[in-house]
């Protein structure tokens, strides 16, 4: 098992990596390995699903509401977190993607453990009480020390599958738009 305490710094995405279309940011974290140092522990996983969300026409997308104290990280510079609540127990990590000011992000849905983690870590609430993350890191910034995504020491070829992504039935058409990417065979995918 690879020591993520010794990751290659020039290893780890630069901003400009988030600074894209959100779509294209959301099929190229596949693969990426997401890292977390607190507390003297290092933890790491590969990046095996996600879903992208665009922004306020995006009628599945937390800004579709506008601009609002929950999702003003949405909003903010590329490459920082958007940690988020679900039914008062889950916590769930957004990338924040796009120029600033576009409300967009990719879901982080599912990792394949690296480095100090169990391997219940499908799903986006699975995902964050795995790795240690919570609000917190609302509005962490990726780029720093403590929470980052990294290219990991060899990337093997993906192969990448598109689906609707789940649990957003009340976004009318824009459930159905294949937003969901994940890697084809993997194990922690949480649906397939």
């Amino acid at each position: 098992m690879p020591d993520c305490r010794k990751v290659d710094e020039a290893a780890r995405l630069p901003r400009g990596f988030y600074n894209r279309d959100t779509v294209t940011v959301a099929r190229e974290l596949l693969g990426k390995w997401l890292v977390h140092r607190a507390d003297g522990r290092c933890r790491a996983g590969r990046i095996v699903e996600v879903e992208a969300y665009l922004g306020p026409g995006d009628l599945a997308a937390h800004t579709s509401r506008g601009r609002t104290k929950r999702t003003e990280a949405m909003f903010g510079p590329p490459g920082h977190a958007y940690v988020y609540l679900i039914y008062g127990i889950h916590h769930c990590m957004n990338v924040v993607t796009g120029p600033e000011d576009s409300g967009t992000a990719v879901l982080l849905r599912a990792l394949e453990p690296v480095c100090n983690l169990g391997d219940n870590t499908h799903g986006p609430g699975r995902l964050c009480k795995a790795m240690g993350i919570d609000l917190r890191h609302y509005g962490a910034d990726l780029c720093g020390d403590e929470l980052f995504l990294l290219r990991p020491p060899s990337e093997p070829a993906i192969e990448i599958v598109s689906r609707p992504r789940i649990g957003v039935d009340y976004a009318g058409e824009w459930a159905k738009k294949p937003l969901r990417f994940y890697v084809r065979g993997s194990g922690f995918v949480s649906k397939k």
